[in-house]
């Protein structure tokens, strides 16, 4: 579960190694000024690896490939919904 902290922007500006490691550590850090917040730290989520991608899109190409129109052309229906 993630912490959520509030800081000044000065203190922000004079412990942002401080906050870093907070961050990295799971913690969301919110920056306010005058006592309104104006943004936030949050950890940066890890992105999906090349074989989880490439295994997406190797489902999205089968299931693409089931797919039918019923004999019916992309062209063809581009120009019905012109009409």
């Amino acid at each position: 579960m993630q912490r959520s902290n509030s800081v000044g922007a000065y203190e922000a500006k004079t412990h942002l190694s401080e906050l870093l490691e907070k961050v990295e550590a799971g913690e969301e850090i919110t920056i306010t000024k005058h006592g309104a917040p104006v943004a936030k730290l949050v950890p940066v989520r890890k992105g999906a690896s090349t074989e989880q991608r490439t295994a997406a899109i190797t489902r999205i190409q089968k299931l693409a490939a089931g797919l039918s129109l019923g004999g019916l052309k992309i062209r063809d229906l581009i120009n019905e919904g012109r009409r």
